[in-house]
Parts: C-alpha cells; structure tokens; sequence
C-alpha cells in the first residue's frame, strides 16, 4: 500500500518541474545550444537532468526493489549529451525531463513504508548527510524530491547560465 512520504515525494517533484519550466520559459533554440564560458549549455543541462539515454534515473531507483543493498555507482558531471540528443530541439528535450520525472513520481507514489525504506550503496554520498547506504526515500529525495536535490541544484544552475547568456530572470 502507498504511504504519503511517497505522495510527498511525488509532489515536490511535479513543482521542481513546474519552476524548471517557469525558469526556461521563452527560450529560444539558438539560446538553448549556447553555453557561457566553462559551463552547460541549457540543452546540455536538460540532457544531463533526463539521465543515461534510453534509461533515465529510474532505474537507479527501481534496483533498490529488486536487489538486497545494491551498489549504485553515479557518474557525477555527465551530462548524457549524445549525438542524438544534440539533434533534439530544446522543446523535445524539456519533454523528455517532463517523461523521466513523471515516471519517477509515479514510482515514488507507489511505494509503501517497507519499500521507502529498502537500502543502497552509494559511494557517491559517502561523506553527505545522507551517507553511503541511504534509504530509498532519501535517494528518491537527494535525486529530485528534496528542497535542496539534484534536480533543484540543476534549476538553479539553469538560471545561472541564462543568466549567463543574458535571458532576463523569471
């Protein structure tokens, strides 16, 4: 049975994609390929936020079911910009963020107590407050459903490189 720490969850991320898309309203292709010096281009950000292409993060997360403890290794500044994803338009790729999140609400609003509380091993976070064997919901929360998670750091990053390429603030 699914609790409310998953429809939480579920929440937080729906309105973390709701401010993306408020943050990147307007923005035009030329805009969205270009990137300030040393940093990602706003496609590169979208590209980097959908995941590993053909997988996304879920799996990351749907792993936590089905195996005792697995270890989960993350590729921290990847940003998955592929040939492929290159040839999308900004509009395409925002889509695709929508697809990988949504996917990812639903899962957490699935879940019950015991699964929320299934552990990982993420070396990643060993020196976090979260620490290197999180709970599920804490991995479900570092990656998008908390104030401060992946995806709201990302949100943030976005606007720092609009900035960047002159895009009034929203």
């Amino acid at each position: 049975m699914a609790n409310s720490t998953g429809n939480e969850l579920a929440g937080t991320i729906h309105r973390s994609i709701d401010e993306l898309k408020e943050a990147c309203i307007g923005l035009d292709e030329s805009t969205a390929s270009r990137a300030p010096e040393g940093r990602w281009s706003p496609k590169e950000i979208l590209s980097h936020l959908c995941g590993p292409e053909r997988s996304g993060h879920l799996p990351s997360l749907q792993v936590i079911l089905d195996q005792d403890v697995p270890r989960i290794d993350i590729e921290p500044g990847n940003s998955f910009f592929s040939e492929e994803r290159a040839r999308m338009t900004f509009t395409q790729l925002f889509s695709e963020v929508e697809k990988e999140y949504n996917r990812i609400s639903r899962f957490a609003e699935g879940l019950s107590a015991e699964q929320l509380d299934r552990k990982a091993h993420i070396p990643l976070l060993k020196d976090t407050p979260f620490g290197e064997y999180p709970a599920l919901e804490t991995w479900i929360g570092v990656l998008c459903g908390f104030k401060e998670s992946h995806l709201q750091s990302h949100i943030s990053h976005m606007r720092e490189v609009l900035e960047g390429l002159g895009v009034p603030r929203r």
